[in-house]
């Protein structure tokens, strides 16, 4: 495997070099829009050529793809001419039309138009034999067919079905934008063609110069055209870049452009990575059907043997589902020691599906089963290990449901039973959801003038194993808060932890009716009244672990949870008129009255852990998150909104607010066994001050500020700000966010950093994309995507380096991975990839 790895590396260089002594002559033939970068092209060209030497080019049939993170420049679809119909007759055009009777043919010359079974000949000269039935073109010969398919040569014979014949001097142009050309085509049996010296390509010609080479093309000694399989065959192939020959295939064969989906090998791909070693693979795709197939991939590795990959995909009248099995008799199953991996034989199943029942419904599932949970981060399967995607995403599971969906003019209904697979091996610390019920729905008819809407929730979970984190540094370092910590019970308390999950079983039950109405006085003000009762009942079966009992009581506690509001809320807007614009200042004030929160920090919070009070949810009724928590105690919100919208474009929008507790308990001050909205800026009487700005002067530039500001001493407890960019040739985005510690939370250290994403056109055909994250705590890049890519109508280039997070076996915190992936695609053959993991 080395020997030949450097036998790939030789071949590379050899590429290079003979690229380099060749483009002095090869670039006085590019055309100018190609000049600008082909060195640089040609170099990437010859680099991930000779990567992929030997495995890449010599296959026998290759279904079309698209690049994996760039894709191919549209192109304008070209219209098919009209059906004409076939009823037999020859309909002729031309300056002269001699009729031969002797010898039973017509002779049409100068700016010859011929009509015929739905083909147009047009020629300098026609000439049909009506004994042969043959018909002969000279001169500037174009034919076009029903399908839209250009011929052009210099004398065309062929029988007047066009069964049979040849071209001289053939170039022909499809109707999906691909071209061919040769020195003379024979044409047998209405389904052969047969090219000599033929030259094949996808892409657009100069439009300064046709005659200039294209970006790439394969050429052939005879390149066979079967019609019935739609398949065309290269023999003594080669393919050219820049009119460079670049790799030489003796035998070659691929789809004719016409076909979407066709039974062959795929472009195999190359990897490496320090868990297998190096790896290729070489995918085999079966059309099995017009709404069926199924793809094999095997990846023969250096260090584990073969992993067998199998995909199979069906879509039905109703609806599609697709099924991908995984498996590998590992070879050293010792390099996994002490790890999940360290057995023989690894492997899984994923499945997912969807179906329409009518118009309205839809039910599906997903599937994930797998024999070890590191199984897709060691063998970097790409359904959970995508470097592109997981950027920034950290994929913690993998989710098995099984769903039913309905949604109506003004109702939404939604059934779930979710299994949550974990990738950091703390598997029994992970619910089970079976089932979890939504269903909301707007009555259509008015309830003493106002809108009546009402919804359910119903939900119930299991877990195994209580999740606990701890609230201090110290807790953090002695692992405190691990139920295998010696006299746990006693450590485990709501001083150094939190309880973020409760072992045992959790189910409630959540009905709200809500009604609401606005009145507009005379002076313009805007008066809402609103009215709600919610009701919960909730049954819990808490398991008695080490340290549990610290935070709820143990074993079956049943209650019943019933919250009435009501409210009025307030509106004046004002507008002023300008030449310049308008601005509509709008001062806003709610008063809720309602009851305490009963069992308010004594039950389970599973849905209600996530309290971020801003300028989105000043005016919220309730600002919980979920339904395991309830809001009461009266409340008062007020804050004021300024919009601005100039004449010549632009907005400009200002929101500024309090909260203000009246009476009755804060619930925000309580603390539940997770202390949910504890240091959330509303846990006080008189909260935080929230304040947001956004700002569009047109379409190119946005800007955004989200803070939150102590109420005592002004300073920022949470500040985001986000700025975007559009232009033609240039995108940018910077976002940038700090937040003050919440120990209570578990965040102990302050956070801060930057994340920012660019994409530049450097060229016509080039583009460099990038995303970086910045600890400005740590004072350290942490996470990054740096990637260059070439990109035209008929063929993609991309480079990437990734870094990605992953989890550590048997840690929860992630690590960063570093990878590098090469992308190359020709359109109508295929695409190619090789990544390597990079330690």
């Amino acid at each position: 495997m080395v020997r030949s790895l450097s036998r790939l590396w030789i071949a590379c260089r050899r590429l290079h070099d003979r690229l380099i002594a060749h483009f002095p002559i090869a670039a006085a033939r590019l055309c100018p829009r190609q000049r600008a970068s082909r060195a640089t092209l040609a170099l990437l060209v010859a680099i991930g050529l000779g990567l992929m030497a030997g495995t890449m080019l010599r296959i026998g049939v290759v279904t079309p793809a698209s690049a994996q993170g760039f894709t191919y420049n549209a192109i304008p679809a070209r219209p098919k001419p009209p059906r004409t119909a076939s009823d037999g007759q020859m309909l002729v055009q031309a300056v002269e039309v001699d009729y031969d009777y002797n010898n039973s043919r017509v002779s049409a010359v100068g700016n010859v138009q011929m009509f015929y079974n739905g083909t147009s000949v047009e020629a300098d000269k026609v000439i049909y034999d009506q004994k042969t039935k043959r018909l002969h073109a000279e001169g500037n010969v174009r034919m076009t067919d029903a399908d839209g398919k250009i011929t052009y040569a210099n004398i065309m014979d062929l029988s007047d079905d066009y069964r049979d014949g040849f071209v001289d001097s053939l170039r022909a142009d499809t109707a999906d934008h691909t071209r061919m050309a040769a020195t003379r085509a024979d044409r047998s049996s209405g389904n052969y063609t047969v090219f000599q010296n033929g030259v094949y390509t996808a892409c657009e010609p100069c439009k300064d110069d046709p005659k200039k080479p294209p970006l790439w093309q394969v050429k052939g000694a005879r390149i066979i055209h079967d019609q019935n399989e739609k398949m065309l065959y290269f023999e003594n192939a080669q393919l050219e870049f820049f009119g460079v020959p670049m790799a030489y295939m003796p035998y070659f064969s691929t789809p004719d452009p016409t076909v979407k989906r066709k039974t062959g090998f795929l472009m195999p791909a190359a990897m490496w990575d320090s868990t297998y070693g190096y790896g290729v693979e070489a995918p085999f795709y079966w059309a099995i059907a017009p709404n069926y197939d199924a793809t094999f991939t095997p990846r023969f590795t250096s260090k584990q043997g073969v992993l067998l990959q199998a995909e199979f995909r069906q879509r039905l009248m109703n609806g599609s589902y697709q099924i991908r099995a995984y498996g590998i008799d590992q070879t050293d199953p010792n390099a996994f020691v002490g790890q999940p991996g360290d057995h023989q034989f690894r492997g899984g199943v994923e499945t997912k599906g969807q179906f329409a029942l009518n118009d309205k419904w839809v039910w599906g599932f997903d599937g994930v089963l797998l024999s070890d949970y590191m199984l897709m981060s060691d063998y970097g399967l790409a359904q959970y290990k995508d470097p592109l995607g997981s950027f920034l995403n950290l994929p913690t599971d993998a989710i098995s449901q099984l769903y039913l969906t309905g949604v109506g003019n003004r109702s939404y209904f939604d059934a779930r039973t979710i299994y949550y697979l974990s990738f950091s091996g703390l598997q029994n610390q992970v619910p089970v959801v079976a089932p979890v019920i939504d269903y909301s729905n707007v009555i259509n008819h008015s309830v003493l003038g106002g809108e009546v809407s009402y919804k359910t929730n119903f939900t119930s979970l299991t877990r195994e194993t209580a999740a606990f984190d701890p609230t201090n540094a110290a807790a953090l370092a002695n692992g405190t808060c691990l139920p295998t910590t010696a006299d746990a019970a006693r450590n485990i308390t709501p001083t150094n932890c939190l309880l973020r999950g409760m072992p045992g079983t959790y189910t409630r039950l959540t009905g709200e009716a809500d009604w609401r109405r606005s009145f507009t006085d005379s002076w313009g003000e805007i008066w809402t009244p609103f009215a709600s009762i919610r009701a919960d009942a909730i049954n819990t079966s808490v398991a008695n672990q080490p340290g549990v009992s610290n935070f709820l009581p143990t074993g079956d506690t049943d209650a019943l949870r019933v919250m009435p509001t009501v409210g009025l809320e307030y509106r004046y807007p004002f507008i002023n008129v300008q030449p310049w614009g308008t601005t509509t200042l709008e001062p806003i004030a709610q008063v809720i009255i309602r009851p305490n929160e009963s069992y308010a920090g004594k039950l389970p919070n599973e849905d209600s852990q996530s309290m971020t009070f801003d300028t989105s949810n000043l005016f919220s009724v309730d600002k919980f998150s979920g339904y395991d928590r309830v809001e009461g105690g009266g409340r008062a919100n007020a804050g004021v909104q300024a919009t601005t919208q100039f004449d010549h474009g632009g907005t400009v929008t200002v929101v500024f607010g309090q909260s203000y507790q009246l009476f009755g308990l804060n619930s925000f001050a309580v603390a539940d066994v997770n202390n949910t909205a504890i240091d959330s800026g509303l846990d006080k009487p008189v909260s935080d001050y929230v304040t947001s700005l956004s700002y569009s002067p047109n379409r190119t530039y946005t800007f955004s500020t989200h803070a939150r500001l102590d109420e005592a001493t002004g300073s920022i407890e949470r500040f985001e700000a986000e700025g975007r960019a559009n232009f033609d040739r240039f995108s940018v985005s910077m976002l940038y966010g700090d937040y003050a510690p919440q120990p209570e939370l578990g965040y102990l250290t302050r956070r801060e950093g930057l994340l920012g994403t660019g994409s530049l056109k450097l060229a016509a055909n080039w583009v460099v994309t990038g995303s970086a994250r910045w600890d400005l705590v740590a004072n350290q890049i942490n996470q990054y995507v740096i990637g260059t890519g070439y990109v035209d109508d008929c063929f993609v280039l991309g480079l990437n380096y990734i870094t990605s997070l992953t989890y550590a076996v048997g840690s929860t915190p992630p690590q960063v991975n570093q990878a590098i992936m090469l992308q190359l695609g020709l359109r109508t053959i295929g695409t190619a990839s090789f990544s390597e993991n990079v330690p």
